[in-house]
């Protein structure tokens, strides 16, 4: 009979993979392995060969559960389809951050009669000139929770001139409010692709394996879907991750507490209360996307172990929203000392192996194939892009996993000082001295620097969170960034204990903790604690 379920949590950094005893609930065996971006299959085969690779037969696998960050961290760092919005009816002009928002004439009342014609015209001019700028679309009318027909005369128009993927808002939400369900029908539009290529990898790594249980997709509200509802609302794993946060941090002792998941990318904050996970009332909020998705309570925002370290010229370290890879996690990386610097170059582009015959007619992916590794100067020099086209066009190929972009993160801030040892330390270290050499500053000192920048991320995150929750986003907003002035300095203590999760966490948190004058736990298996709130899931789930 089945007696196990796996759990699978794949995240920007690393994919983690559990068996856990469906009687006992007990871990049997994890693993963990690098995500492999370029074929996410890879990553998670690896994963799944090693938990089947301790004598456990596939008939013994009642079910396989998926928890995942990648939409998130796709929020987060402004990747994903390119997306044009198309918003009907009389209403206020907002700003998505989409590849363009476009308002015209149309849409309903709130006892869904027609407001105003809807401006076809309009529509088809606009059309031509988008059709090779975008990806996919978006169109959210006023009242279509009402009376859906101008989304769906739109929807039709788009199709005979571009058939390209289009998402109504009325399907995605019946809640009113444009903005939330335009950004709601637009991170749907997003996705799918991202979503789409990542389902179909779960899909090959079991057929590989010979695997063939039920599989459930973690939504954000911590329910499950199957595969094909899920690739078509893709947003639905938009908290995916953090729902499976929140399932491992309630399995605890702690009744209520604050659960903080350090990942590569992202840092996600969600709170469990009375011994359960404290769910949205207004719906999933990430970055400067507020939707009507519904989700744990969560807040996840850009600051992790893979986060790009860059130093302005006043000799400052920053952390960017954008994930580079570490450069102690990339094989085949020239020296860092002979080409890392602390802006223009302070990252590199390689080659993927598997580079699609359409991207390779891209001048960038033509030059990274035939010269290697290059530098974003010498790129310029080479193809004449230049400047912010030149950083956007990377960002694109990065995205499309085309290029790959290495550069000096906090991972390798904690190989060079000795705290971690998952991969070549001698990258980081050679790293440090580069970068710390042109500030001045000796390597430790420098690592330091960035560890503590880290920290003070992570630290804002978890306040931001706890201060949008006590006070409106206005007041959160106005008190975090006057914490310090030149009169005065405000220190918070935090009335929650903290629950830690991802490998990161433990070499983040304690420090912050102190800050916060709280505690923090660790609890066993942490480091794979994701996949382990996966699998809970997955496991009440009932059986097909």
């Amino acid at each position: 009979m089945s007696r196990y379920c796996i759990g699978i949590d794949t995240g920007g950094t690393f994919t983690d993979a559990v068996l856990l005893d469906t009687a006992s609930q007990e871990v049997i065996h994890h693993a963990k392995e690098r995500t492999t971006h370029h074929d996410l299959s890879i990553g998670v085969g690896r994963a799944l060969g090693r938990l089947l690779r301790q004598g456990i037969s596939t008939d013994a696998i009642s079910r396989l559960a998926v928890s995942t960050t990648l939409a998130t961290n796709a929020v987060v760092e402004g990747h994903g389809a390119r997306v044009a919005l198309f918003v009907l009816g009389y209403v206020r002009h907002f700003k998505l951050p989409v590849v363009a928002n476009i308002f015209l004439k149309g849409g309903h009342t709130i006892t869904g009669e027609e407001d105003e014609p809807l401006d076809l015209e309009g529509i088809i001019d606009t059309l031509e000139g988008l059709q090779d700028e975008v990806d996919s679309y978006a169109v959210c009318g006023a009242m279509s929770i009402q009376n859906p027909a101008h989304e769906l005369v739109t929807e039709k128009a788009i199709s005979m001139i571009d058939p390209k993927p289009v998402y109504c808002s009325h399907r995605v939400s019946s809640h009113p409010g444009i903005k939330e369900r335009s950004a709601t029908a637009c991170l749907h539009a997003k996705l799918k692709p991202l979503m789409s290529d990542f389902l179909n990898s779960i899909q090959r790594s079991m057929n590989e394996l010979g695997l063939h249980c039920p599989v459930t997709i973690i939504c954000g509200d911590g329910s499950s879907a199957s595969l094909e509802e899920t690739v078509e609302r893709s947003a639905l794993t938009m908290a995916s991750g953090p729902a499976a946060t929140a399932r491992f941090g309630a399995r605890g002792d702690q009744q209520t507490a604050l659960v903080v998941d350090v990942g590569g990318t992202t840092t996600d904050i969600c709170l469990i209360k009375d011994g359960s996970p404290v769910m949205s009332s207004e719906g999933c909020r990430i970055g400067r996307w507020q939707t009507h998705v519904d989700a744990v309570d969560m807040y996840t925002a850009a600051g992790g172990g893979d986060s790009h370290v860059n130093c302005d010229q006043q000799g400052q370290v920053t952390l960017h929203a954008t994930r580079v890879q570490p450069l102690a996690m990339t094989p085949g990386l020239p020296e860092p000392t002979e080409w890392l610097h602390s802006r223009n170059d302070s990252y590199l582009a390689l080659p993927v192996e598997r580079t699609g015959e359409e991207s390779a007619n891209d001048p960038i992916v033509q030059h990274l194939l035939a010269a290697g590794p290059t530098t974003p100067s010498a790129l310029a020099a080479a193809t004449g892009i230049q400047g912010i086209a030149l950083e956007k066009r990377l960002e694109r190929l990065a995205y499309l996993q085309q290029v790959t972009l290495a550069g000096f993160t906090p991972t390798d801030a904690l190989h060079a000082l000795g705290q971690l040892e998952i991969g070549n330390r001698t990258a980081s270290e050679q790293g440090a001295v580069a970068l710390a050499a042109e500030l001045g500053r000796s390597s430790q000192d420098f690592c330091l620097q960035v560890v503590h920048a880290a920290s003070q991320a992570i630290e804002n995150i978890i306040l931001t969170y706890l201060a949008r929750t006590a006070w409106s986003p206005e007041q959160a907003t106005m008190l975090l960034n006057r914490r310090s002035n030149p009169f005065f300095s405000v220190n918070f203590a935090v009335n929650l204990p903290i629950i830690g999760i991802g490998a990161a966490a433990q070499y983040f948190l304690p420090e912050i903790a102190r800050r916060l004058q709280t505690t923090v736990s660790f609890p066993e298996h942490f480091e794979v604690g994701n996949a382990i709130g996966a699998a809970l899931i997955g496991m009440e789930q009932p059986q097909a």
